[in-house]
């Protein structure tokens, strides 16, 4: 999933890759602790995500690309 800045935050990058359909959902997924950061469970919804880091939710995976700002 391409992004256009530095970072994008947890919650907004499942918003982003069609993971969840609001704010509240993604909190909830977060919360429950069905997703993880680069292999370990991340229960904050602002963590910062950078490019090259890999989202693993669903069984599905998606890396953080960057693009032009």
């Amino acid at each position: 999933m391409k992004i256009h800045s530095e970072y994008i935050k947890l919650d907004s990058f499942l918003k982003l890759a069609n993971e969840a359909g609001s704010g509240g959902e993604a909190k909830i997924i977060i919360a429950e602790g069905l997703v993880t950061v680069n292999g370990e469970p991340e229960t904050r919804r602002g963590r910062k995500l950078r490019p090259g880091d890999m989202v693993r939710i669903n069984g599905k995976s998606h890396r953080v690309e960057g693009g032009e700002a």
